[in-house]
């Protein structure tokens, strides 16, 4: 485990600690922790971490935890962002279990600088992972409550594709992990999001390109094991937050609906399957939101802020 921070590429504010990981089938392993610089002594942390195709960049977003008295610190796990390495392919796992490994490193971290209260936020593919890490993760008594943001918990598909084709591809993980189906992942929501485009956010496109990644057979089989477990119940015991958008974007191509409902997943799912996570559910849809919710228009985040801010008030106390 690297011993100490070191400067980070948001800038001056945030700094980042490398936590090598054992190897793995396609070699060297780490995850990367990155902290908003510590301002003053506070009794509560949050771990953020990030969504599929994605790393953390949302430096808004620190900055309103830290307001709120969080120590604000967020995971980039294996092979995404500034985890990725040379020889790795981008966002690749056989089992999402794979990246409890990270968040027990990153968890310990936290813990060892004094945090003994932990919200783990977390957005998309990270909401997946974070459910059922907060339901069987070695260290999920680490955790006092969950917040997620526009979580994964079903593929956003057609009936026929999720019937027939996905099933088939997640098979086929097993014997051919490293094989890439041909993609259809649209771009419109990249599009949306960064500022040369039609967005308003500046990040690094190699890290998050506007095409998503290419999925393998291997990943595709992992998150349907995840999401079968999700239709099967889990048994988180804190207190989870889901928040979703209230529309997903039904048209094919650009549409203003992108900056106004979620792009990527089927909000009807998440708003279905969230009662599944465990007993202290609590679920919010977010007018006019975007995939993820913190991104939209300034009106629709400052909500969501207002949203979680109270349900941790209210939560934690």
């Amino acid at each position: 485990m690297s011993a100490s921070y070191q400067p980070d590429v948001l800038g001056p504010d945030f700094e980042q600690r490398v936590l090598p990981q054992p190897d793995d089938y396609e070699g060297a392993v780490q995850c990367t922790l990155v902290r908003l610089r510590p301002s003053g002594p506070v009794r509560r942390a949050v771990l953020y971490v990030h969504g599929f195709s994605d790393y953390f960049f949302q430096r808004e977003m620190a900055y309103c935890y830290q307001q709120h008295g969080y120590q604000f610190y967020a995971l980039d796990l294996r092979k995404y962002g500034r985890s990725w390495l040379p020889h790795q392919r981008p966002n690749n796992v056989r089992d999402l279990r794979e990246y409890y490994a990270d968040l027990n490193a990153a968890l310990a971290v936290v813990q060892a600088e004094g945090y003994a209260t932990v919200v783990l936020c977390a957005h998309s593919t990270g909401g997946l992972i974070a459910a059922l890490y907060a339901h069987e993760g070695a260290q999920r008594a680490a955790v006092s409550a969950l917040v997620l943001n526009s979580p994964f918990l079903a593929l956003n598909q057609p009936w026929l594709k999720k019937q027939v084709a996905i099933p088939l591809a997640a098979a086929l993980g097993q014997l051919l992990p490293n094989i890439s189906p041909p993609s259809d992942l649209p771009r419109e929501y990249g599009l949306s999001l960064h500022r040369d485009y039609r967005g308003e956010w500046d990040y690094h496109l190699p890290w998050k390109p506007l095409v998503p990644f290419p999925v393998s057979f291997g990943w595709l089989r992992a998150v349907r094991a995840g999401h079968r477990r999700i239709r099967q119940g889990l048994a988180i015991a804190q207190p989870v937050l889901v928040l979703h958008s209230d529309r997903t974007v039904r048209t094919r191509g650009w549409s203003n609906d992108y900056f106004r409902a979620d792009g990527v997943l089927d909000v009807r799912d998440i708003h279905a399957l969230a009662p599944r996570l465990g007993a202290r559910i609590a679920v919010k849809a977010i007018a006019g939101g975007m995939h993820d919710l913190v991104l939209s228009v300034p009106p629709v985040r400052e909500q969501v802020y207002r949203e979680v801010f109270a349900w941790l008030a209210t939560t934690l106390g």
